[in-house]
């Protein structure tokens, strides 16, 4: 009985051990799998914008909408906020020839957000006044943070602080952070959105509102810096946990080159670090290209020239990839736009179109801008217009200048080419148990 077990069993013993073989060398011998392609963002259109302007009672809105400019004028203190569809944008400029006001000031009406970083003169060298406005139905918790030379120096009293819903609250930034010379300032909503903005007048003459930075990154390009005569002082934040080591590049109108002595700087972490770059670029229009071994955010105070100077900011920002819009531009207006390499790369290329107030856009005239340069492009238009920004090939970043000369000293005032609301980038969905589980 044993022995006719033993001839039963014996034979599939050896099948099942065949293919154990087999399946172990079917294993070992399998290719390797293809790795797993990121899922790339996907173009989506805009379909609807909220623009949010600080409240400047007299201030007249321009607001742009595609192909059309119109303009409303601000009749108190309190925020405008104008809602519309994909392509909206909306801001202001305001004009004071005397007085400790004296000066052009221009602002981008911001788009509620959950983070916002603005970069300039601190409360100990400006009067910094910092708008929160948050425009939805329910209320916003929302964290500031200041860092200064050395280091963070907000502490608690800006963390925790209750928006509720419409509700307008402006910080006299003295009340957090009042021995900073110059500053970073994150606004971050823990929940809910915030319109965020920063109107700064310099003690030594000037002002203007600060604009909006890029997020921390480790390459940021700093736009928009217009040439002529008075001083060019770099601000670099590294807001992290890290000490950021920074090389600069300056990209100007006829060269591209590492700044001389300031090839690469040090930023301690939490610190932020002032470097004068007047020399640097040498009176030329300019963008500077940052590359860092930690996150940062920067920006740029512009002096203007004269007996009494004007003050301007301008600050690192994204590529006009998704296109770009200024709604209120005037007389003395400029594009400065910068295309930063690759070297031997191909040049940039972007469409510009002038939208009048009440009346039909001008035809569009497209502006090349080799690599490694910085070019100007004046704008000749009458009265009250937009600019329409739109990519056409290559990489390009810039910025708006306003400036007026006056017997006392130059007017001026600077903006970043912010993304358009025309466009998003969205990031692609895919079924995961990671959001539903810890």
């Amino acid at each position: 009985m044993r022995a006719a077990a033993k001839s039963r069993f014996g034979p599939l013993a050896l099948v099942l051990s065949a293919l154990v073989v087999l399946y172990g060398i079917a294993y070992v011998t399998r290719p390797a799998p293809s790795p797993a392609r990121a899922a790339e963002p996907r173009k989506v259109a805009v379909e609807a914008a909220t623009a949010v302007c600080p409240g400047t009672r007299g201030a007249s809105v321009s607001v742009y909408l595609p192909g059309t400019l119109s303009r409303e004028t601000i009749k108190d203190a309190k925020p405008y906020v104008v809602t519309g569809p994909g392509g909206l944008e909306a801001g202001y400029t305001t004009r004071v020839t005397r007085g400790g006001e004296r000066g052009l000031a221009g602002v981008r009406c911001a788009e509620p957000a959950a983070e916002t970083w603005l970069v300039g003169p601190g409360p100990a060298a400006a009067r910094v006044t910092l708008h929160l406005v948050n425009p939805g139905k329910a209320a916003a918790l929302a964290d500031v943070t200041v860092f200064a030379a050395e280091g963070l120096v907000s502490g608690d009293k800006g963390l925790g602080l209750e928006i509720g819903p419409g509700e307008h609250r402006a910080i006299d930034l003295r009340t957090l952070a009042p021995s900073a010379d110059v500053m970073a300032v994150g606004v971050t909503a823990v929940t809910g959105r915030l319109a965020v903005a920063a109107r700064a007048s310099v003690e030594s003459g000037g002002v203007d509102w600060l604009p909006a930075a890029a997020p921390p990154a480790t390459r940021v390009v700093v736009p928009g810096i217009p040439g002529g005569g008075g001083r060019r002082e770099l601000l670099i934040a590294a807001p992290g946990e890290s000490d950021a080591t920074v090389q600069i590049r300056a990209v100007t109108q006829g060269a591209d080159y590492a700044m001389k002595g300031r090839e690469t700087v040090d930023v301690p972490a939490g610190g932020v670090l002032s470097i004068d770059v007047t020399t640097g670029i040498g009176g030329e229009s300019a963008g500077l290209v940052l590359t860092s071994t930690a996150p940062i955010v920067a920006g740029l105070v512009i002096t203007g020239t004269g007996e009494q100077s004007d003050v301007a900011f301008t600050a690192g920002t994204p590529p006009l990839d998704l296109g770009s819009a200024v709604a209120g531009n005037g007389a003395g207006a400029r594009l400065v736009l910068t295309a930063p390499g690759p070297a031997g790369g191909p040049a940039g290329r972007v469409r510009v179109q002038v939208v009048p107030e009440g009346g039909e856009a001008q035809p569009p005239f497209e502006v090349e801008v080799p690599t490694g340069r910085t070019k100007d492009v004046p704008v000749r238009a009458r009265g009250v217009y937009g600019i329409v920004v739109t990519p056409v090939a290559g990489r390009v970043y810039g910025g708006r200048v306003l400036a007026e000369r006056s017997r006392s000293g130059l007017l001026i005032t600077t903006q970043p080419l912010a993304q358009a609301r025309i466009w998003t980038m969205l990031p692609e969905l895919a079924d995961t148990s990671r959001a539903v589980l810890p």
